[in-house]
C-alpha cells in the first residue's frame, strides 16, 4: 500500500514505469468538489462518484498517478494515498505491471435506475416496410468497398488528405465522367462535374443561381419543391399522363427552368416519350431555359431499353443529376451535377466553405469501385435481384388480387397499384392495422393531375431485406380491397 512518505514504484505504470497503454491513458475528467479532507479528499469523492455513476466501468485503467498529479495540479503522493485508500476500500485494485482498474464487483447501478422516464414509451414500429425511396441496405456491397478503399487509399495522393477542390475529387470525376457517357450517354468532361451531397444537396445548389420560376410534375415529391420555394423560387405543375410529363405546356407558363424526372417518372413510373423529350429540349434552346433532369434510378430498367439522358440532346441547356443513393446507399451521401459550361462558377461559388463538402475518402472509394468495374458488377446483380422482387409482387398480386391493375414496373424500385376511387386511405389504415407502412399515391400529388389514377398505393419492393419480402407481400394482398371494393 502506497503511504504519505510515497511509494516506490508507480502501480499504474507499465513494466518499466512508464505511462500504462489502455483504458483512458492520461485523460481523465474529475471535477474535485469541495469538502472535508482537502484536495485528497475531494479527489477521493470523485472517482467514488465516477464508478458509481458507472462513467468509470469495472475493469476500466486508471491513468498513471503521476500523470493524473499532473493534470489536476496536484502533489503526486496526494493522487497515489487517493488511489490506495480507494484500493483498500475495494473500489480500485492495483497490480505492478497491469496498473490501478476499477474493481470488478464495484458495479455501477444499472442505467434503468439511472433514468426516469419523460414520457410514455412509443409504440412498436411497423413490422414489414414497403415504403418507397431506399435500396435493399442488406445488399451493399460491403466486401468489394473495402477492398476499394484500401485500393483508394493506397493509391491516393498526399495532396488527397489536405482541403481538396470544391468541385470533388478528379479521380471521381473522370470516373464518373467516363462511366455516364457509356452507362446513360451523358456528353460531358470532368471539368463539367460538381460532386455534392446527394440530389437535395444539389438542387439547394441550383436554387441559389437560378431565377424566376420553375415548372414540377404534379407527382413528386413535395421535398425537392419545398427546396426550390426556400431557395425563393416559384413553382408551376405540369400534368402527368401516359406519356410523362406534359412539356407541351411549358411555353404558356413562362417558367425560367423545368425539374423532370424523364427516365422514370417519379412515382407514377413511365419514362417520358421520345417526342416529348424533343419538345422539352426546343422549349429550352428557345426560351433560354434550363432542364433540371433527375436520373433518381436510370439504372434500374426490368422490359425495355435503357432510355439515355435527356442530357445528351444538349449539354448545354439540360443539368444531370445524379446519386449513389439507389444504386449503393443513402447511406453514402455522394451526388453529382453534371452543368452548362457557363453554370459552374456560379455553383461553385454557391457551393462556399468546405465543411459543405463530400468526404475526399468516400469520393476516392466510389472513384476506384467505379473504374475497376466493381460498380457496373453491383448494379447488374441488383437489376437481377430487384426484378426478381418485381416479379414476385406482380405474381403475389395475380393469385390474390388479380382486380388490382399493377404499373410504373418497366423500371425502378418501386410500383404503383392502382385502387377504386375512394378507397386510398382505407387501404393504408388497413396495412398499418396489419403491421405494413406503404405509402398512397395522394402523399406525391401537387396541383391538379390530369390522366393520372386517383387512387392507388406506391409499393416500394426493392425496401425489404430478402428475409422479410415474402411476409411484406403477403400483409400487403390482405390489405388490398377485394373486387367490389367493400373491404
Amino acid at each position: 500500500m502506497v503511504n504519505s512518505a510515497g511509494p516506490a514504484a508507480d502501480p499504474t505504470a507499465g513494466p518499466t514505469g512508464g505511462t500504462a497503454l489502455g483504458g483512458p491513458g492520461g485523460d481523465l475528467h474529475l471535477e474535485l468538489p469541495d469538502g472535508p479532507g482537502g484536495r485528497r479528499g475531494a479527489l477521493i469523492r470523485a472517482l467514488r462518484d465516477a464508478v458509481r455513476t458507472g462513467r468509470l466501468t469495472p475493469g476500466t485503467r486508471l491513468p498513471p498517478y503521476r500523470s493524473l498529479a499532473a493534470d489536476l495540479g496536484l502533489a503526486r503522493n496526494t493522487v497515489a494515498d487517493a488511489y490506495a485508500e480507494l484500493v483498500a476500500e475495494g473500489w480500485l485494485t492495483a497490480r505492478q505491471g497491469s496498473g490501478t482498474r476499477v474493481a470488478h464487483r464495484a458495479d455501477p447501478p444499472r442505467a434503468e435506475h439511472l433514468r426516469r422516464p419523460t414520457a410514455p414509451t412509443p409504440l412498436r414500429g411497423p413490422v414489414h416496410d414497403l415504403v418507397q425511396g431506399t435500396p435493399d441496405a442488406s445488399c451493399f456491397p460491403r466486401t468489394a468497398w473495402v477492398a476499394a478503399t484500401r485500393r483508394a487509399l493506397t493509391a491516393a495522393p498526399s495532396e488527397a488528405f489536405g482541403p481538396g477542390d470544391p468541385r470533388g475529387r478528379p479521380e471521381l470525376r473522370h470516373a464518373l465522367a467516363d462511366y455516364l457517357a457509356r452507362a446513360r450517354g451523358v456528353r460531358t468532361d470532368p471539368e463539367r462535374i460538381v460532386v455534392c451531397g446527394g440530389f437535395a444537396n444539389a438542387l439547394r445548389l441550383l436554387g441559389r443561381v437560378l431565377e424566376g420560376t420553375v415548372a414540377v410534375e404534379s407527382y413528386g415529391l413535395g421535398f425537392h419543391r419545398g427546396l426550390l420555394t426556400e431557395a425563393g423560387l416559384r413553382t408551376v405543375t405540369l400534368p402527368i399522363d401516359e406519356h410523362g410529363a406534359r412539356v407541351d405546356l411549358l411555353p404558356a407558363t413562362g417558367v425560367s427552368a423545368a425539374l423532370l424526372t424523364p427516365a422514370h417518372q417519379f412515382p407514377t413510373g413511365g419514362p417520358l416519350h421520345p417526342g416529348r423529350r424533343v419538345a422539352l429540349v426546343d422549349w429550352a434552346r428557345r426560351s433560354g431555359g434550363l432542364v433540371l433532369e433527375d436520373d433518381y434510378d436510370g439504372e434500374f430498367r426490368y422490359d425495355r431499353r435503357p432510355v439515355g439522358a435527356v442530357q445528351s440532346l444538349d449539354p448545354e441547356r439540360v443539368v444531370y443529376l445524379g446519386t449513389a443513393s439507389k444504386s449503393l446507399s443513402p447511406a453514402l451521401r455522394v451526388g453529382w451535377m453534371v452543368l452548362p459550361g457557363h453554370l459552374v462558377d456560379p455553383v461553385l461559388e454557391a457551393k462556399g466553405e468546405r465543411e459543405s463538402w463530400t468526404s475526399a475518402l468516400e469520393q476516392l472509394t466510389l472513384a476506384e469501385f467505379i473504374a475497376s468495374g466493381a460498380y457496373d458488377r453491383h448494379v447488374r446483380r441488383m437489376r437481377r435481384h430487384y426484378r426478381r422482387r418485381r416479379d414476385r409482387l406482380v405474381a403475389a398480386l395475380a393469385e390474390s388480387a388479380p382486380h388490382v391493375r399493377v404499373t410504373g414496373i418497366a423500371a425502378g424500385l418501386h410500383a404503383v397499384l392502382e385502387l377504386p376511387p375512394g378507397t386510398e386511405r382505407a387501404v393504408v389504415r388497413a396495412a398499418a392495422r396489419r403491421g405494413l407502412a406503404v405509402e398512397g399515391l395522394g402523399v406525391y400529388r401537387y396541383g391538379e393531375a390530369a390522366g393520372v389514377p386517383g387512387d392507388g398505393l406506391v409499393v416500394g419492393y426493392g425496401t425489404p431485406p430478402e428475409h422479410a419480402f415474402a411476409g411484406a407481400l403477403e400483409a400487403l394482398c390482405g390489405a388490398l380491397p377485394p373486387a367490389d371494393g367493400v373491404q
